[in-house]
């Protein structure tokens, strides 16, 4: 019977060269000169922290992160900003969380959105992916195709087509 699997994920290695890349482009950048700005990637539990002065580097820094990550094929739907906070003295500091794995609530969504779509296939949840199985390829392909028109808040990659 075909299956394939729905998941979330990022490459940990790309998105350290994107973060690599974004550092040594605020470094060289004019409007920088003199800024005690950090951009940090805690590759264990996948959250990027800036610390910067004040908004417009904060917004430039983030807006340097997002444009290295398109550029390295990567989707930024997968970043969570959260709120910034004032570290110590005039600083500011921003943890961003990297989204890895499709949570329950985003699956359940899937999950009713391929039943709710009245193909032949059945879908269930298994930890953080969701697998697809269907009697035609053409009914698998048709689900791809309806998941990638809708957006549940995080990319969303298609693995292990088996037939």
């Amino acid at each position: 019977m075909p299956t394939f699997d729905i998941v979330s994920k990022i490459d940990g290695q790309t998105l350290d060269n994107a973060i690599n890349t974004a550092k040594k482009e605020i470094l060289n950048r004019y409007d920088f000169n003199d800024s005690k700005s950090t951009i940090d990637l805690d590759k264990k539990t996948n959250e990027i922290t800036i610390v910067t002065e004040n908004d417009m580097r904060l917004k430039a820094i983030q807006d340097s992160i997002i444009s290295r990550m398109v550029k390295q094929h990567l989707d930024s739907g997968a970043l969570d900003f959260g709120k910034e906070q004032y570290a110590s003295g005039n600083m500011i500091r921003k943890e961003i969380k990297v989204k890895e794995g499709i949570d329950k609530e985003t699956s359940k969504k899937l999950v009713k959105k391929i039943k709710d779509s009245g193909l032949k296939v059945q879908a269930s949840i298994m930890d953080d992916q969701v697998r697809v199985q269907g009697k035609k390829i053409d009914d698998l392909q048709a689900v791809i195709s309806l998941c990638r028109g809708e957006n549940f808040g995080q990319p969303l990659q298609f693995i292990n087509m088996r037939d």
